[in-house]
């Protein structure tokens, strides 16, 4: 095991142990900082984050091995702590840009726009991340191997530095003096996700808030005008993979429709909102509306624990495949992730309310029983004990039940209520 894989594997269980300690302090608090289908939606992000970063990281991290080894100005020492440390500075001065074009740039934006999705504020959001950022983002940390940081000191201080930003996801800790200054911190970076006027585009730093000091970014945050969260053309949608797609789905509609061709390359590289004059003209958008009513489709208590427990095993099922990516063939490899990527569509579809969602995670459960029965395994564990097939196949089956019972009594109740007048 590599030194990124154990800090992933200590980090992880803390994760969820803050998130926890989170709940548990707002609820003392009286407030109200998660909801339910909004938390899976953005721990469904995460998850998918790491899938394509399963398959990405050969590539990414194969292009910064070769450049440092082909185009390095120095031959820096791993084992050298002054390296260490102005590495990580380096880093976040790399990231400083790269989040910052992520806001200024669309087609950049079409990537990072997934992690201001979320019309909540909470740790859950920290983990919400892109399937896309991989495409264009390496691009920014090349100056580091140029240089000659090595490959594993890159690794680890990329690591550091995201790890650092879990923390600042959170309304529950408040103004923190000096610090406010000098680092990103909840308060500064409760602006950077607010969408009113006053904080919009601000305060990229990931561990440093002096970068935005430096090049004129920085907002302080104002109790006079509380941030409110979400992006200004809001998802409104718990499907994963159109949280991923809607920004670069709407940009080449725009681009299709752009009569010159001067425009429809233009759509793509100016910020986020530009619009051809003839585009905007014939395919007009509504005006943002920051007291917007929020996206939270109505679900049943019973249908909202369901998902939060569906969810826990596709969560379990997410971990058994990041440790099999190490030495699973690369068919049965792909073929899990479309398996957990389209579980998790199928169950923001049944978050959302909706009907085609109950027919979408049926036919997911019926598939995963599936899986087992016909092989009498897994995916990574061809031959499973016949008692452990037996339940792999019950759980799914018991949950078709309970799903198909839960959507009953929902519809049941909703008729009901619209039979009664007035």
């Amino acid at each position: 095991m590599n030194t990124q894989e154990i800090i992933i594997t200590w980090a992880t269980p803390v994760f969820f142990a803050l998130i926890a300690l989170e709940l548990l302090v707002a609820k003392l608090r009286g407030r109200c900082v998660y909801h339910s289908s909004d938390a899976i939606n953005s721990l469904g992000l995460g998850v998918i984050s790491q899938i394509v970063a399963v398959f990405s990281k050969l590539l990414t991290l194969g292009i910064y091995a070769w450049c440092v080894q082909h185009l390095a100005l120095f031959a820096l020492p791993a084992n050298s702590v002054w390296v260490w440390v102005t590495a990580l500075v380096f880093y976040d001065f790399c990231y400083y840009w790269l989040h910052r074009a992520g806001h200024e740039v669309n087609i950049l934006w079409a990537a990072h726009v997934v992690h201001h999705q979320s019309e909540d504020y909470n740790l859950s959001t920290a983990l919400r991340q892109t399937g896309s950022g991989v495409l264009l983002g390496w691009l920014f940390y090349l100056p580091m191997a140029v240089v000659g940081y090595p490959l594993e000191v890159f690794v680890v201080v990329a690591l550091i530095d995201l790890l650092y930003q879990f923390w600042v996801h959170t309304e529950l800790v408040g103004r923190l003096g000096w610090f406010d200054r000098v680092f990103c911190s909840p308060s500064n970076h409760r602006a950077h996700h607010a969408v009113n006027d006053r904080y919009l585009d601000r305060n990229y730093g990931g561990i440093l808030i002096l970068w935005d000091r430096l090049f004129g970014t920085f907002i302080e945050e104002d109790d006079s005008d509380p941030p409110v969260y979400g992006t200004r053309s809001p998802l409104r949608s718990w499907n994963p993979l159109w949280a991923n797609a809607e920004v670069y789905w709407a940009t080449a509609k725009d681009a299709w429709h752009a009569r010159r061709w001067r425009d429809k390359l233009l759509v793509w590289i100016k910020p986020p909102g530009w619009r051809p004059a003839d585009v905007a003209q014939r395919f007009p958008k509504p005006a943002f509306d920051i007291g917007r009513e929020r996206y939270l489709p109505v679900l049943s208590r019973g249908l909202t624990v369901y998902s939060l427990l569906q969810f826990a095993l596709l969560l379990g099922m997410a971990v058994q495949f990041l440790d099999l990516a190490k030495h699973l063939a690369a068919v049965e490899l792909v073929g899990y992730a479309v398996f957990l990527v389209l579980s998790l569509s199928a169950l923001g579809a049944l978050t959302e309310g909706r009907r085609v969602g109950v027919a979408l995670e049926l036919v997911r459960l019926l598939v995963t029983a599936a899986i087992p029965l016909l092989t009498g395994g897994w995916f990574g564990v061809p031959r499973l004990d016949g008692h452990v097939v037996a339940a792999l196949v019950a759980v799914p089956l018991l949950s078709a039940l309970v799903l198909g019972w839960l959507a009953i009594s929902t519809a049941t109740r909703e008729g009901s209520e619209k039979a009664i007048p007035g």
